[in-house]
């Protein structure tokens, strides 16, 4: 089982001899938890399987997104190799920041997150910000082992704050938070007014914490860079017509 819903209906289904749950993904919001709980059922989920490769694949879309990857490919397969030197200029990773203080934000900072931090200290980012569930109970920030990870880094600073000041402070912020019903639309029309006009938004955890229609609107009047979109909310059932799929950005 990758995505498939498991609730109190499927479990009845199943009988009183089930004994354990299994997914090969990452999270479980398509589990019923509670439910399991209450039936003495054990869950099993990897989630550490896909650390690495996710990680990967947020450097990737950074890059992508700021570098106008898709801009530029449009280009190349319309056939047009008109001289535009600057097509790929942006707030790319990939050489040298007029800034010395890049910062990094992360929504969800858990293992992959943390897996695409180390990545991103040789593109000269030199702070992180994060923040986590909106709705978590959990308050304040783990001073000791942030520091520890400025330090192994090489980072100035590393710190929880709020989800503005992840908004606002970050030139990338990475959407790295389970899915579910606390995150849902985490990342709104609100949040990304408040981010910087060169900011990129990377999106690799699910769809459900962006709100698609927002960012299509701020895309397109310029409220923020560019987006790089592993997920997107409704997927798979997503038109060519998608506001999303249509944005150059």
């Amino acid at each position: 089982m990758v995505s498939d819903k498991i609730d109190a209906e499927v479990l009845d289904a199943a009988g009183p001899g089930l004994r354990a749950v299994s997914t090969m993904s990452v999270g479980y919001e398509h589990v019923d938890v509670q439910e399991l709980a209450k039936r003495s059922i054990a869950l099993g989920y990897t989630p550490d399987v896909l650390t690495e490769a996710v990680a990967d694949v947020c450097i990737m879309l950074a890059l992508m997104a700021g570098r106008n990857a898709k801009q530029t490919s449009a280009l190349v397969n319309e056939g047009n190799f008109s001289w535009a030197p600057f097509l790929f200029c942006g707030p790319q990773l990939s050489a040298p920041s007029p800034s010395r203080q890049r910062t990094a934000g992360f929504i969800g900072f858990g293992r992959i997150a943390k897996a695409t931090l180390a990545r991103l200290v040789p593109f000269g980012f030199t702070r992180c910000v994060y923040g986590a569930n909106p709705h978590s109970t959990r308050q304040g920030s783990n001073d000791d082992s942030d520091k520890e990870l400025a330090d192994r880094l090489g980072l100035t600073s590393v710190r929880r704050v709020d989800l503005d000041t992840v908004a606002s402070e970050s030139d990338v912020v990475f959407v790295l938070a389970p899915g579910g019903p606390s995150t849902y639309h985490v990342v709104n029309e609100e949040f990304l007014r408040k981010m910087k006009k060169m900011g990129v938004l990377v999106n690799a955890s699910r769809g459900t914490l962006v709100d698609s229609d927002a960012l299509a609107k701020v895309l397109k009047e310029g409220g923020i860079w560019a987006a790089g979109l592993d997920v997107v909310e409704g997927e798979p059932n997503i038109p060519a017509d998608h506001p999303l799929v249509r944005e150059p950005r």
